[in-house]
C-alpha cells in the first residue's frame, strides 16, 4: 500500500512538471515552424503571453491543492522569459520587453519581501518556543527551503544574507554567556577590509585599461568587481553577527555565513587549546574557509564523523576541526562544563 502511494505521488509530480514543460516545448516548435513565418506579429504576442502568463497559470492550477510551494511559479516565469528571449525575433519582443521592464522587477521584489516576511515569522517562532537564540541566517535558510527547491534555496539564502548583513543589520550584537566571538583578535576583519580596498584599486585600473578596448567590457568587469566587494562586505559583517554558540546539547560552530557545523556535545572526544600547525585533509578541517590566511587556537576531535557546511550548501566531512576563538580559555571551560553536565544527566 505504501509503495503504491509512493508511485502515485511520483507520477503526480511528474505530471505537474511534465505538462508545463510540454507546453513550453510546443511554443518552441511553433516559433520554429513555417506557421510562425505567416504571421510573426500575432504569433509572437501569443507565444510570449503563453510562456509568461498561461503556462504559470496552468502550473498554479495543478499545484494549488498540493503541498508544493506556490513560489515555484517564479522559476517557471523566469524560464518563460528566457525561452521567449531565445525563440522570439528581437523585432517582435515588445510584450517581452514590457514584461522584463515592469513585471520582472515587481516579481523579484515581491519574492524578496515574501521571503523576509517568512523569515520574521520563523524568528518569532524560535523566540516563542525558546529553542535557541534566534539566528537570521538559520531562519532564512529554513524559509528558503520551504519556498524553493534544493540548491536554488541555498543560492537565494546566501544572496539575501549578503544583502541583509551588509546593508540592513547594523545593531551591535550583545553576546550571551554561551556565545563566543572569533573576529576581534584574529585579524580577519582587517584582512577582508584590505581585500575590499585592493579590489577597489584594481577595479579602477582595469576599468581604465579596458575602456581603450571596449566600453561594455570595462563596465561589465567593474560591475563584477563591485558585486564581489559587496559580497565580501556582507561576509565580513556576518562574521561579527554570528557567534559560535554552546547550546544545551549542541555546539554550533559558525564562521559568518561562509561555513558552519552543528556538533552534538556527546560526540566531542577532546578539546585542545593549540596554535600548532596541523596537516589538513579529508578528516581534519578548518572552520574558516580562509585556510592558512587565518590562524586557529582551538582544535576539537570528535568520536565520529560530522559535516561542515560551506558556501551554497557545499558539505565536507570531518572528525577533527580547528578554529579561532577570542576567549579560548572561557570557551574551553564552558564546553567542558556542558560535556560534564550532559554526562551527569545520562
Amino acid at each position: 500500500m505504501s509503495k503504491m502511494k509512493t508511485i502515485t505521488k511520483i507520477n503526480g509530480n511528474a505530471l505537474i512538471l511534465g505538462i508545463p514543460l510540454l507546453m513550453i516545448t510546443l511554443m518552441v516548435l511553433i516559433a520554429k515552424s513555417k506557421l510562425f513565418e505567416i504571421d510573426p506579429n500575432t504569433l509572437s504576442v501569443g507565444i510570449t503571453a503563453d510562456l509568461l502568463f498561461t503556462i504559470p497559470l496552468v502550473y498554479f492550477l495543478l499545484i494549488r491543492k498540493r503541498n508544493i510551494p506556490k513560489t515555484t511559479i517564479v522559476p517557471l516565469f523566469v524560464l518563460g522569459i528566457l525561452t521567449a528571449s531565445y525563440i522570439i525575433p528581437k523585432e517582435h519582443q515588445s510584450l517581452l520587453n514590457w514584461a522584463k521592464t515592469w513585471m520582472f522587477p515587481v516579481v523579484e521584489l515581491g519574492v524578496g519581501f515574501f521571503v523576509f516576511y517568512k523569515v520574521r515569522q520563523t524568528l518569532k517562532r524560535y523566540k516563542e518556543k525558546a529553542l535557541q537564540t534566534p539566528d537570521f541566517f538559520s531562519a532564512l535558510k529554513e524559509t528558503c527551503r520551504e519556498i524553493l527547491p534544493g540548491k536554488l534555496a541555498m543560492v537565494m539564502a546566501m544572496e539575501l544574507a549578503v544583502f541583509y548583513y551588509g546593508f540592513i543589520s547594523w545593531k551591535n550584537r550583545l553576546l550571551s554567556k554561551n556565545e563566543f566571538s572569533y573576529h576581534k583578535n584574529s585579524g580577519t576583519i582587517a584582512l577582508l577590509v584590505a581585500l575590499i580596498g585592493i579590489i577597489g584599486i584594481e577595479t579602477y585600473a582595469i576599468h581604465v585599461l579596458l575602456l581603450k578596448w571596449s566600453t561594455i567590457a570595462a563596465w561589465i568587469a567593474s560591475a563584477l568587481s563591485i558585486y564581489s566587494s559587496i559580497q565580501i562586505f556582507g561576509f565580513l559583517k556576518s562574521i561579527m553577527k554570528r557567534p559560535i554558540t554552546i547550546e544545551k546539547n549542541t555546539l554550533l560552530l559558525k564562521y559568518g555565513i561562509l561555513s558552519e557545523a552543528s556538533i552534538p556535545i556527546e560526540d566531542i572526544s577532546s578539546i585542545e587549546i593549540t596554535s600548532k600547525d596541523i596537516e589538513f585533509d579529508d578528516t581534519t578541517r578548518k572552520l574558516s574557509p580562509l585556510g592558512e590566511l587565518e590562524t586557529h587556537n582551538i582544535v576539537i576531535t570528535l568520536k565520529k564523523e560530522n559535516e561542515l557546511t560551506g558556501l551554497y550548501g557545499l558539505k565536507k566531512s570531518f572528525e577533527k576541526i580547528a578554529f579561532f576563538i577570542d576567549h579560548k580559555e572561557e570557551f574551553k571551560t564552558e564546553l567542558e562544563n556542558a560535556i560534564q553536565t550532559l554526562a551527569i544527566q545520562k
